[in-house]
């Protein structure tokens, strides 16, 4: 299989003040906190929204390693529903140092182009700084969404470091 090249970029928001909020969703549209993800859920929530993007890393995980890691108070997961449909899903996680990272984010095919993107992404940075943030940060990717690092600095986020690697896309 060939390989390729991805640039991966950090980014940070360093205050509250630095969100640039978009509210405006559908008026069916809710994002919420599931209480306590289970594996099913999750791995559904994961290729629903990463498979197109070519997200593997959690496909790895043992059903035992994911369990532990969603049981974590530091980690959280919050579903977009438009119409009582799954239209996407974050998931933070709290850093020892104070940090939200957010982890994973992004919206099922479906759903993308609709603005719900920027209002989930609002909801996300917002759920962080509730949860005491020093910081939010979060990467992007080459093979991610080609409007993914807009919206994140449209959001506000800096960049602040950038690396390449070679991966293989099956």
């Amino acid at each position: 299989m060939p390989t390729t090249t991805v640039t991966r970029t950090y980014l940070r928001m360093t205050s509250p003040t630095a969100l640039r909020p978009r509210r405006d969703a559908p008026p069916h549209a809710r994002v919420e906190r599931v209480a306590r993800c289970d594996v099913t859920l999750y791995r559904e929530l994961y290729r629903a929204v990463g498979e197109h993007w070519h997200w593997h890393d959690r496909d790895a995980w043992s059903d035992e390693r994911l369990a532990e890691h969603l049981a974590q108070h530091s980690v959280s997961v919050h579903v977009l529903t438009v119409h009582g449909e799954t239209a996407g899903y974050f998931e933070l996680q709290r850093h020892d140092d104070g940090d939200v990272e957010i982890v994973y984010f992004g919206l099922a095919p479906s759903f993308i182009g609709r603005g719900l993107g920027a209002y989930l992404l609002t909801a996300a940075v917002d759920e962080a700084w509730r949860l005491g943030a020093t910081s939010v940060w979060l990467h992007t990717c080459t093979l991610d969404h080609p409007a993914a690092l807009a919206n994140y600095r449209a959001r506000g986020f800096e960049p602040y470091h950038t690396e390449e690697y070679q991966t293989t896309i099956p």
